[in-house]
């Protein structure tokens, strides 16, 4: 598998050129709020372990590529922790890759303009997220009554209440080559481990679908994050370039 990490002006900066006029961003998105003052600010989660296919630090544990499995799970769950202040309550953050329903464009655009992202036409938002081969999610659920302080039961998981906090998504040929674009995680909850859980996991779902020529575009400030998943700039002297309209 290659995975390149191409050095160049990333998918944000292009899509600002692109679309320097906008109309105004939208209203703020509604989300449910049946715990009252509990929500008033992000449960605190726990950092997640160190991931099994970095390669940045001096040991190297399993690659992304071992242990794929035959099937994308329905969803993982890749944190989770008990609300001290509210017995029973439990909060996980939950991965979905190509989930039965599809993925808000508002809910999307609201989390964009979250991290400071440029407004895009929420048509063509729509469009990318339909037409792309890959649309991977991060949700918050808020789950009341756990079997005795344990793991909630389906009945509890499934009337949680679901707050998006990260997406990816990722274009492809359907053969070799695939590109991921648009990984975002709400800056409440960045830095513990969740973007790179959600890339890993996508990288993932493309090698069991046979894609091995994965490629992204990123910021400066966040090569090093890229290069200690096996991400690489600029390899054998390919370079990204760019056309843009006069």
């Amino acid at each position: 598998m290659r995975s390149t990490l191409i050095g160049a002006p990333c998918a944000r900066a292009l899509d600002a050129r692109r679309h320097a006029l906008t109309p105004p961003p939208p209203p703020p998105i509604k989300q449910n709020n049946n715990n009252d003052n509990n929500n008033s600010k992000p449960p605190s989660l726990p950092t997640l372990p160190s991931a099994p296919g970095a390669r940045g630090g001096q040991q190297r544990g399993p690659a992304l590529e071992d242990d794929l499995g035959a099937d994308d799970p329905d969803e993982v769950v890749l944190v989770e922790t008990e609300v001290p202040s509210v017995p029973g309550r439990r909060c996980r953050i939950v991965y979905r890759c190509n989930g039965a329903a599809p993925i808000d464009a508002a809910r999307v655009e609201a989390l964009c303009a979250k991290v400071g992202w440029p407004q895009r036409p929420r048509a063509k938002l729509e469009a990318a997220l339909r037409n792309s081969f890959l649309v991977a999610s991060l949700h918050l659920q808020v789950i009341d009554g756990g079997d005795g302080g344990g793991a909630p039961g389906p009945a509890a998981a499934a009337a949680a209440e679901e707050t998006l906090v990260g997406l990816a998504r990722a274009t492809s040929d359907h053969a070799f080559n695939a590109t991921i674009w648009d990984v975002i995680v709400d800056p409440d909850y960045q830095g513990q481990g969740l973007g790179r859980a959600l890339v890993e996991q996508v990288v993932r779902a493309l090698l069991r679908r046979e894609i091995g020529n994965v490629t992204l575009f990123a910021d400066a400030k966040v090569v090093e994050f890229y290069r200690q998943m096996g991400f690489e700039c600029d390899p054998e002297g390919i370079k990204g370039m760019f056309w843009y309209p006069r």
